[in-house]
């Protein structure tokens, strides 16, 4: 499992940076990656910013702890042997169809002081008034939106109250608590995150046109037995008076 440690930032101990040992990867081509994967071990590439890509081996349960975290913008620390540590974000995996075994990682290199464009989710908490007072339906429709920031500054996630949403009204990117200073919104600001709309009523038919309906419609098997019985009943009568 990673191990995980503090980095200090503002003279304070404020966040947890993720570590993955690595070693280089002498041996490419698939062959040389089936051998690694028996070892216990996974393909993996380092690449981006200034330095060259570099080629991995990481142990497999370092690595599957790393795909736990895939879509949380977790920083890394990187570090080979020989090397200086490296931060990394997590850009892209391969499983395997059909066991699903973890083929190969990519980590893509950056710097804590160039800003970079991430998604982040959106969480909602609360209970709409418009759902809980007029009966109406809450519908989430944008789950993360792009951001601009430094890599120590990246959102975990964003939770937005909707506790005070009304039907008709809607919640936009705009709206989101994001501070200025720090994150930049890229997603467009009238993006419609979450809305409460009316819920739909089922139509009745208007008395007049359900009684066209019921004219129009076929008699019951029943009457029409009862009916051809008493035409036939009746021209039975009139040949017995001719």
């Amino acid at each position: 499992m990673p191990r995980r440690r503090r980095c200090a930032g503002g003279g304070k101990e404020k966040e947890f940076i993720m570590v993955i040992e690595a070693n280089r990867r002498e041996e490419r081509g698939k062959n040389g990656a089936r051998r690694l994967r028996q070892a216990g071990r996974v393909p993996a590439v380092l690449y981006g910013g200034a330095g060259e890509p570099v080629a991995l081996a990481v142990d497999v349960h370092q690595a599957k702890q790393v795909l736990r975290t895939a879509g949380h913008n977790v920083i890394y620390e990187v570090q080979v042997e020989g090397a200086e540590p490296a931060r990394a974000m997590l850009k892209d995996w391969q499983l395997d169809p059909v066991r699903g075994d973890l083929l190969h990682l990519d980590l893509q290199r950056v710097a804590m002081d160039v800003r970079i464009r991430v998604r982040v989710s959106v969480q909602t908490t609360g209970e709409p008034v418009g759902v809980k007072v007029d009966g109406g339906v809450f519908e989430r429709v944008t789950r993360d939106i792009e951001v601009e920031c430094l890599p120590s500054d990246i959102p975990e996630e964003i939770v937005v109250d909707v506790s005070e949403l009304t039907i008709g009204k809607q919640l936009r990117a705009g709206d989101l608590p994001l501070d200025p200073a720090k994150v930049r919104l890229i997603t467009e600001p009238q993006r419609v995150i979450a809305h409460v709309i009316a819920p739909t009523k089922e139509e009745v038919p208007a008395p007049e046109a359900a009684a066209a309906a019921e004219a129009a419609a076929p008699a019951e098997p029943e009457v029409i037995k009862k009916v051809r019985k008493e035409a036939e009943e009746g021209e039975e009568g009139e040949g017995k008076g001719e």
